[in-house]
């Protein structure tokens, strides 16, 4: 009886307890446990440490859900018979509840997903642990990928992690730096190290800085020779004789002048169209006298013409019968006899 009463009393102990946890629990994750929620789903291609279940899900750092479940692509979806282990069941898939009420009216999840909607893991401060956060990116740098397996929730396609993308640009820069003949290049470089102490020893290299200092000894000796004050001296006397000559009254005078002759020129360029008018009015009277005078002295033309032919005939006549232009012509000879 004594053993009975134990068992009882150890069952509503433990009955107690449980019911402490539950109500625990409800208390920390603020009551939204029991609200409705959606769950979605995304691949992670790096490593998940430190993201564990019942971790926040953050839209540009607001909590709207939690991490419900994590795994293995390769233990939750089981390969077809006969085809490759290829990178996607190497992937590692994170399911996420997602509460509506908190997100809000937004688009659906294809349209999302069309204008750049991703998921990434992300670190909270210095504590290494992380979260899952979703923002919008570059949906042509991030495409969304094809699966070879049907998922059993809405995905959201994940992107590589801050770390993750430093990670694999030092990984790229070192495995370019490993491609760089470092050693060749030493070598080279020391061969022209070598190259250049031979030139400036006794090469050509030498030849030309000892030309060089020569050079410049003999201009410092030539410029402390020559006169150089007296030179200045001279030339800033010239300037100031320009400077008095421009601003003197002959120059002044010159200016005036040419304003003048200036003025000359636009006010006779301004009677040239009058003048023109007036030439060309002359040279049409011009042209219709000619026209008159050449009417005129053609009837006189032509008489002066008739004139020098009876001219002409008349000492044809002369030269060949003076008497008869003379005496006039003979009488006519009798024939009957």
């Amino acid at each position: 009886m004594a053993a009975r009463g134990l068992y009882l009393r150890v069952g509503v102990l433990a009955i107690a307890g449980i019911v402490l946890a539950v109500g625990f629990v409800v208390f920390l994750a603020g009551g939204r446990g029991l609200q409705a929620t959606e769950v979605f789903e995304t691949y992670i291609e790096e490593s998940v440490q430190g993201l564990d279940v019942g971790a926040p899900v953050r839209y540009r750092g607001v909590p709207v859900g939690r991490v419900t479940q994590i795994g293995l692509v390769a233990a939750e979806y089981r390969r077809p018979q006969g085809a490759d282990f290829n990178a996607g069941f190497q992937l590692v898939f994170v399911r996420f509840g997602i509460d509506p009420g908190l997100v809000g009216e937004t688009p659906s999840l294809a349209d999302a997903v069309q204008l750049g909607l991703r998921a990434r893991i992300r670190a909270q401060g210095i504590t290494g642990v992380n979260y899952v956060e979703l923002d919008f990116a570059n949906p042509q740098r991030f495409p969304v990928p094809e699966l070879p397996w049907q998922p059993r929730n809405p995905v959201l396609p994940a992107i590589p992690s801050t770390v993750a993308q430093v990670t694999s640009a030092a990984e790229f820069m070192v495995q370019r730096l490993q491609g760089v003949p470092i050693e060749q290049m030493a070598a080279d470089l020391s061969a022209l190290l070598a190259n250049l102490n031979r030139q400036t020893g006794d090469g050509d290299a030498a030849v030309a800085l000892r030309e060089v200092a020569r050079t410049m000894t003999l201009v410092r000796a030539a410029v402390e020779d020559s006169d150089l004050a007296g030179a200045l001296g001279e030339l800033r006397a010239a300037a100031t004789d320009a400077r008095n000559l421009l601003a003197g009254p002959e120059m002044r005078g010159a200016v005036a002048n040419a304003g003048a002759a200036a003025a000359e020129l636009r006010r006779s360029a301004q009677r040239l169209p009058g003048a023109v008018e007036g030439m060309e009015r002359t040279m049409r009277a011009a042209r219709e006298t000619t026209v008159d005078v050449q009417a005129e002295l053609l009837p006189i033309l032509i008489d002066l013409r008739a004139t020098t032919a009876s001219l002409r005939a008349m000492a044809d006549q002369l030269r060949a019968a003076p008497s008869q232009a003379l005496f006039g012509a003979p009488p006519t000879p009798d024939r009957r006899r």
